[in-house]
């Protein structure tokens, strides 16, 4: 259920994206919406999180603008 989490938190931001466990025990995904909002998103990513979770470091890459949005709604891949 740790994934439900940063779903609803996602969601609760109004933002569109998806969040995925990997094998290795990190989480990877994609984020898209106002740049104020993913920011929001980034920060409890990187600092809150979960509450089960633990968080050792927060990498985000290939952060890029786009005109519309490519993703609707924030779901968990399996």
């Amino acid at each position: 259920m740790v994934r439900q989490y940063t779903e609803d938190e996602g969601r609760s931001l109004g933002l569109s994206g998806w969040v995925k466990n990997t094998r290795q025990g990190t989480v990877i995904g994609q984020i898209q919406g106002p740049q104020d909002k993913v920011d929001t998103m980034k920060n409890w990513l990187k600092n809150i999180g979960s509450p089960s979770s633990r968080i050792d470091r927060a990498v985000f890459s290939n952060q890029r603008d786009i005109s519309k949005l490519e993703i609707r709604g924030f779901s968990t891949r399996y």
